[in-house]
Formats: structure tokens, sequence, C-alpha cells
């Protein structure tokens, strides 16, 4: 795989410095609801250059960062499926309204750190959820892969430490428009508050919310701490994974060898998202304590009273979201090989 990349990477800078050009035979128009400094353009930027680079010119990708070609998860999906659009990344919030089921993404505490995520996402857990799509978009919306977006989501709040789950009473805590961030929130006693996320800054101003459920990249990235969020909790009760979803018809109508160049290419895209925001978090963290935030990390009993807490979410997720719990047992699966795999590899590596 290593040798193949290095091959495709030397090929690219070659055609560049040579001027040599090949008419491409299938163009990508991906796009990201984003900004160049987000994880999603980091995958895309990867993406981009392995495929027209390991298809030889045969395949261009066309990038559209930003609102350019769509604006909301729902409207994205609409034109990936109509055709218009050829690759996009949504969170689960945004495909939440046409696939349900993605919001097993978001149900806390079940994955307990980066290798069980990363083992999980890269599993057939995610040809589940893919089968899943298809079926519903009558064929038309394919998942490609799961990556991460802004590493894992912590509580932040603006008026105390949260150190469990009994610190969360009252807190009015921002949420996407979802049914599952919702329910959370409210099993832990907060008041859940969708708002939009560019109103969010302001709304921490004026105390409309009181908390938020975000990576700290976007905190930072945001500057939350200049409104007031001064209280991180470092709870990591989710995963932010980042769908990426192609027009089926699209890569169907590609031949198998340069279907083969895009499947390698989103391996490649979801290697990249995996690792920005490991980098780009840890600066984010040092600029927060810096500028005065508390950063609480919860000891393990502390941790398991928050797991403790949110459990009725499951149950309410498998009997009120369709393929709620076909996905709940694909994922639950899916963790328990993954943290076997990795203890046992850990147990050789120790020997």
């Amino acid at each position: 795989m290593k040798a193949g990349f290095l091959k495709a990477t030397l090929l690219a800078a070659m055609m560049a410095v040579t001027g040599v050009a090949q008419a491409a035979d299938f163009t990508i128009r991906a796009t990201a609801n984003s900004n160049e400094n987000d994880e999603d353009y980091d995958g895309l930027v990867v993406f981009k250059n392995y495929v027209e680079s390991a298809s030889n010119g045969a395949i261009a990708v066309e990038l559209f960062i930003g609102t350019q070609l769509c604006s909301k998860g729902a409207e994205c999906l609409q034109g990936v499926a109509d055709g218009s659009i050829d690759v996009y990344i949504s969170t689960s919030g945004g495909a939440a309204g046409i696939f349900p089921y993605v919001q097993v993404l978001d149900l806390p505490y079940l994955m307990a750190d980066d290798r069980v995520a990363e083992h999980v996402l890269s599993s057939d857990f995610t040809r589940t959820m893919r089968e899943m799509a298809l079926e519903d978009s009558g064929g038309k919306i394919r998942l490609m892969t799961i990556g991460n977006t802004g590493g894992w989501r912590n509580f932040a709040n603006t008026k105390r430490r949260v150190q469990n789950p009994g610190d969360m009473a009252g807190l009015k805590i921002r949420t996407v428009v979802a049914d599952l961030p919702q329910e959370l929130v409210r099993a832990l006693g907060a008041s859940p508050t969708p708002i939009p996320w560019p109103e969010l800054f302001t709304s921490f101003q004026t105390g409309v919310v009181e908390g938020s459920k975000n990576g700290i990249t976007d905190i930072m990235g945001m500057k939350f701490p200049d409104a007031g969020l001064k209280y991180v909790t470092l709870d990591g009760h989710a995963y932010m994974g980042a769908l990426w979803w192609m027009s089926n018809d699209k890569f169907m109508a590609m031949p198998e060898e340069m279907r083969r160049v895009v499947v390698d290419g989103f391996s490649a895209l979801q290697q990249a998202t995996f690792a920005s925001p490991k980098r780009k978090s840890i600066q984010a963290y040092a600029d927060f304590v810096a500028g005065g935030g508390d950063l609480y990390v919860p000891t393990p009993g502390e941790k398991a009273a928050f797991k403790e807490a949110a459990a009725p979410v499951y149950d309410w997720f498998k009997a009120n979201v369709d393929g709620g719990d076909k996905i709940f047992g694909a994922l639950t699966s899916a963790v328990a090989d993954a943290e076997s795999d990795i203890n046992a590899g850990r147990a050789k590596d120790l020997m």
C-alpha cells in the first residue's frame, strides 16, 4: 500500500513538472460545508491527490469547499441522489433526517478511545451502514467510509466544572435538532436547546445556552472562550464521525479498476481525517488552558457514572429509530471485536 501510494505521488509530481496532462475520463465533484482549516478539507486534499495520481489522470477531482453547491445535509444528500454532487461529507446529525440510524455514532460511551473507534469504522460495521443507506435511497447514495471531524465530543459550559452527571443539572446545553443528542442531554439532567451553529457564539454571550457538546478544535476555532465558555470536561462521550457519501450511479459507472482507485482513495482520506484532529487538538487544548480555561479529566468512577446515567438512551434509540436495533447490534458487536483484537495485539507487544 505504501509503495503504491509513493509511486502514485511521484507520478503526480512528474506530471506537474513536465506539464504532461491527460484528459480525464471521469470527474468527481466533491463538496464539504467547512473551510480549509478543517479535517474534512485535509481529507479531500489527500483523496484528490491519491485518486488523480493512482488513476494516471483518468479521474479528475474538483473540490468545492463551503456552500457553493449546497448548504445543509438534506439538500446536499439530495444533490448526491440526483447526481449534481458526487461526493459529500456529513456529520451524523446532518444525515439523520434521511438516514436516522446514523445517529448510532452519537450514542455515548460505547467506544473507549481512538484505537477502538478507528478499528470499528474500518470494519464491516461501515459496510452494514452502507447497505442500509443504499437500500433506503433506492440505490442512489453510497456510504464510502467514515472518518473523523473534530476529535471527540466533550461537555463544555460557561457556568461550572462538571465532574459527574449531577453537575449537569439545569444547564442549557446546545444540541442539533436531531432527537438523539437531545435525549442524551435530558438523561443527564440538563436542558437541550437546539441552536444553529452560526448562532452559538452569540447564544453563549446572551445566556440563551450555557453549554455545548463539541470537540476542542471546534471550540477554539469558533473562539467560544471569548463568549464565556470556560469549562471543558473530557468525558469523550462520542467520537465525531464524518460520513463520506458518494453518488452510487457515478461510482458504479466506472470500470472496476477505477472503482478500486476510488475505494483506496477513500481509505487514504479516512487515515488523514483520523490523524488530523490528534495533531490539531494539542495546540487547541494548550490555548484553551493558557486563556484561563478549566480542563477536567473525570476519574474512572466518574466516567462510569456518566455512562450509567446515559444508559436509557440506548433503549430509546433501539425502540424509536428506524433501523436502530440492527445498527446498534452491528456497532456493539464491532466494538467487542475491536477491543478483543486490540487487547490481544497489545498483550503480544508487551512480551
